[in-house]
């Protein structure tokens, strides 16, 4: 895959700095703002953590947001289909608008197949470029498990070969090499797993510790 350059670049365009700071907002809000990618295979808890996740940081009193694979399909990517060319593009898109959520000081939960580790790099790359906070979470768990859940029943016509390019089974899932966070839904409950990511959170110095 190559870099996808837009069919109507903008021309004449400079960004415009505003004169609010990030620490001016994470005074105010008592965070500071970051973006969880949470990459794995289909059925692999990466929406049921996030859920998780955001219900825990806002009972702590933290701004957080949910950007989910399937939400973001309904809106602002209902354009994008899923063949290489369009999952680069979602990615991409998502990417920015985390980084924009990130900057803005909101705790950015993003759940995304996001099986080419090219693209999650690019979005790493989006945010610190900018100075903003990113954390790679693999969302650990075997084909046969995620397979056995099949909450979409998406596995099942992907075998009958009703689904074509489908993660895990004929499109391959790029594992993440060096996550910052590494979750098995397999072995450990939901809730743990929100917390395990909260603990990395306040390791990274995103929240202030109890």
């Amino acid at each position: 895959m190559t870099d996808q350059k837009p069919t109507n670049p903008s021309t004449n365009i400079v960004w415009h700095d505003g004169e609010v700071t990030g620490e001016q907002r994470a005074k105010v809000l008592g965070h500071r703002g970051c973006t969880l990618w949470l990459t794995g295979l289909s059925g692999s808890g990466k929406s049921t953590v996030g859920v998780a996740l955001e219900k825990a940081l806002i009972e702590r009193g933290v701004l957080a947001y949910r950007l989910d694979g399937d939400n973001v399909r309904h809106g602002l990517n209902a354009n994008l289909g899923f063949s290489a060319e369009d999952r680069e593009e979602n990615i991409r898109r998502v990417g920015e608008v985390a980084r924009l959520f990130a900057d803005a000081g909101v705790v950015t939960i993003s759940s995304f197949i996001s099986p080419y580790r090219r693209d999650r790099e690019r979005v790493r790359r989006i945010h610190e470029e900018s100075g903003a906070e990113f954390l790679e979470v693999f969302i650990d768990t075997p084909l046969e498990v995620c397979e056995s859940r099949d909450p979409k029943g998406l596995y099942k016509k992907a075998r009958a070969g009703e689904i074509k390019g489908f993660t895990g089974i004929d499109d391959p899932y790029e594992a993440p090499a060096r996550p910052e966070v590494h979750i098995r839904t397999d072995k450990q409950p939901v809730e743990e797993s929100a917390a395990q990511l909260v603990e990395a959170l306040i390791a990274r110095g995103v929240l202030r510790g109890d």
